[in-house]
């Protein structure tokens, strides 16, 4: 557990910034329940992540630089984003490999860089939340997460503490939901079918709720949701570790 010392940098991403704040606010209010005081940088903008994937090496240093000047200083610098965080952890070292002046920050960044669910129990130690959701509920593994920074067992642990919530497994979880960031905008024949085939293995749990640690996929995900007039809602796995599952699902009130 922190000791109410410890500085975290909560980096909240462009999507939370932009079209789910409170998935920030929860994130924020969950790390100052484990003891650690919680600040949000200002300087904090894109950590570039769309740039290095579509090869614009120029714009995506500059705002690594940014970005890493805005989490100087900081013991830790937690993300509720397994894409984002993982850019910090494992692309910014290689972004600046042949830059020995940004290569050392890149470095220091990475070490103190951890995704939010990854960080509250290997970390944190939290063992368990005062949170309430009586709901049968799936949990999608995001790509990133998963595979980049081994998040699987983190998510479910947690989940585990929370009142009256029913977890049903997805089959065939590690499949892709079909966002991929700009694979979705380059490719969308193979994203909806990707999406759709997510959908069926959504519905054949049961579930009225699904959940995900990544804001892209449950964008992604809730608006195909909302083209089929499905009444499955979604909500970022912060957002119900926080206690906040009586708001509006994502989606939920838009035109």
């Amino acid at each position: 557990m922190g000791d109410g010392v410890d500085r975290v940098a909560l980096f909240a991403t462009c999507l939370v910034d932009l079209y789910r704040p409170s998935v920030g606010l929860a994130s924020a209010e969950l790390l100052e329940q484990a003891g650690y005081r919680v600040e949000v940088p200002e300087g904090q903008t894109c950590c570039g992540q769309p740039a290095w994937n579509s090869g614009d090496t120029r714009r995506a240093k500059t705002l690594a630089r940014q970005t890493m000047a805005a989490l100087e200083g900081y013991g830790y610098v937690v993300v509720p984003s397994g894409s984002c965080a993982g850019t910090l952890i494992h692309d910014y070292p290689q972004l600046f490999a042949e830059d020995p002046e940004d290569l050392g920050a890149a470095e220091d960044l990475a070490s103190r860089t951890w995704e939010l669910t990854r960080f509250l129990v290997e970390v944190a130690g939290i063992t368990g939340l005062d949170a309430n959701f009586r709901h049968k509920v799936c949990y999608h593994d995001a790509c990133s997460g998963l595979r980049g920074l081994g998040i699987k067992h983190q998510p479910r642990q947690l989940l585990g503490s929370v009142d009256g919530l029913e977890l049903q497994e997805l089959p065939n979880t590690e499949i892709c939901c079909g966002f991929g960031g700009t694979f979705c905008v380059k490719y969308p024949e193979i994203s909806t079918r990707l999406m759709d085939d997510k959908l069926d293995a959504i519905r054949s749990t049961g579930a009225d709720t699904v959940l995900a640690g990544e804001l892209g996929c449950l964008l992604h995900i809730a608006g195909r949701l909302k083209r089929n007039d499905e009444p499955i809602r979604a909500y970022h796995i912060a957002e119900i570790l926080a206690d906040m599952g009586d708001q509006p699902a994502i989606g939920e009130g838009d035109d």
